[in-house]
């Protein structure tokens, strides 16, 4: 797989995609992870990247331009499954896209930054947008990073056991059970004794019931609405 990772603050992409997992993964040559600077394409002597926003509005806007020159170069190396803009207005982040992404072969993850980028650029060059949540920051390149580490993890051989990823948190549409390590009794906070059994099928048992119990605490939403119960028919006075 290849990300390429469009920006024009390349630096803070530096220490996320470097260690940890997807630096692991990158050295071991399962993932290919390339930040491109649009300032390459930037225009004048000062290398511009934005200009002011039409309607009077505050804030500087990201020009097609630029933009559009490094798609295009790096488009005619390659083909891409997605041109992917990390957008507040985008389709919300969940497993399932991550499990969808890290099935492709090669993505380009487009960071915003300003005020955001010309809507043009998303009208014909953009074919996807991706959002991490209901709220705003200062550029898509943390968001890109988040989106990179959730593909990268899914990739064969990326974690050393590749059965860990299938107990996350939503791979079956429920939050994960408690997870425990040793010492067994610290301070008397003591670890289910049911971790402790070696019983097998009793203990993915536990996991599903906490699982499904703590879904229902914390993240009802991720259920559904509960059936409502059924009203009994009255019955007609004769």
């Amino acid at each position: 797989m290849r990300i390429d990772i469009l920006t024009v603050v390349p630096e803070l992409l530096d220490s996320p995609l470097s260690h940890s997992i997807v630096g692991r993964a990158i050295k071991k040559g399962l993932v290919e992870i390339h930040v491109h600077n649009i300032r390459k394409y930037g225009l004048g002597p000062r290398a511009t990247v934005d200009d002011y926003c039409y309607g009077g509005d505050a804030g500087m806007v990201m020009m097609i331009e630029p933009v559009e020159k490094m798609l295009d170069e790096l488009k005619a190396e390659r083909e891409y499954d997605e041109v992917i803009y990390m957008s507040p207005d985008g389709e919300r982040l969940n497993q399932g896209i991550s499990n969808e992404l890290s099935l492709k072969e090669n993505l380009i993850l487009l960071c915003g930054h300003y005020k955001g980028i010309d809507h043009r650029i998303r009208e014909h060059l953009v074919t996807r947008e991706i959002s991490v949540g209901d709220y705003v920051v200062s550029g898509g390149e943390i968001p890109a990073a988040l989106l990179a580490d959730s593909i990268v993890r899914l990739i064969p051989g990326a974690l050393s056991d590749e059965t860990s990823a299938l107990s996350d948190s939503f791979q079956d549409g429920l939050l994960s059970p408690p997870v425990y390590t040793r010492p067994a009794d610290y301070k008397g906070w003591k670890v289910p004794d049911i971790l402790l059994s070696g019983h097998e099928a009793k203990i993915k048992e536990w996991q599903l019931q906490q699982s499904i119990e703590r879904t229902r605490r914390l993240r009802p939403d991720l259920l559904g609405p509960e059936p409502e119960p059924q009203k009994r028919p009255r019955r007609r006075k004769e």
